[in-house]
């Protein structure tokens, strides 16, 4: 047998296996954590205050995508649009601030000008260790901004900072990328057809 056919042969397990474990995280979706950042949100979007969400790789096209869900999925007749911002989204800053200081420092700087009292900020990180995420998350706390992580594996550092955590416990990024994803198009979900 060549080695295409034995690959072949393997995919479909490969591919039912992922599958299968992906169901068995989803049947443990923290479900009180969601509705409480749904309930935050809905409070930011009638307070005017706004939504801050950062990551880097994966998680950064997932704070993209859930800045963009929020600020435009959520639109409600009669209610205020929901202010959320992306900070994986302007490169140029990104740069300036990894290259002048410290690419620890990319969310924090970036927050330092625009975060106030009642904000809320949510950091993405797989591993709950991106150093980045933290700092950002520690300044928006110490602004008076709520904090909230998208974390995978077991918390890591930023399950101890964050004032509200949903982490999916598997250890494949991939997966917990994967139900971040879904964790986001909930929240979205809930804020357009839950509460409108």
């Amino acid at each position: 047998m060549s080695q295409i056919v034995s690959d072949r042969l393997t995919t479909p397990k490969i591919i039912n296996q992922y599958l299968s474990d992906l169901r068995l995280i989803l049947q443990d979706i923290p479900v009180k954590q969601i509705s409480k950042i749904v309930t935050l949100i809905e409070e930011a979007r009638l307070n005017g205050n706004n939504v801050f969400i950062f990551g880097n790789g994966g998680s950064a096209s997932t704070a993209s995508h859930f800045a963009t869900d929020l600020s435009k999925g959520t639109i409600c007749s009669g209610k205020p649009r929901i202010k959320a911002i992306s900070l994986t989204d302007n490169v140029a800053l990104l740069c300036a601030w990894a290259n002048d200081t410290d690419y620890e420092n990319i969310f924090a700087e970036q927050l330092e000008n625009l975060i106030k009292p009642g904000d809320i900020a949510i950091g993405i990180s797989g591993s709950g260790n991106s150093q980045n995420v933290i700092n950002g998350v520690k300044l928006a706390k110490a602004k008076g901004a709520v904090t909230i992580g998208f974390i995978g594996f077991n918390g890591g550092r930023l399950i101890n900072i964050v004032d509200i955590d949903v982490t999916v416990p598997c250890n494949v990024m991939e997966q917990v990328e994967d139900v971040h994803v879904i964790f986001e198009h909930i929240i979205t979900t809930c804020l357009k057809n839950g509460v409108c």
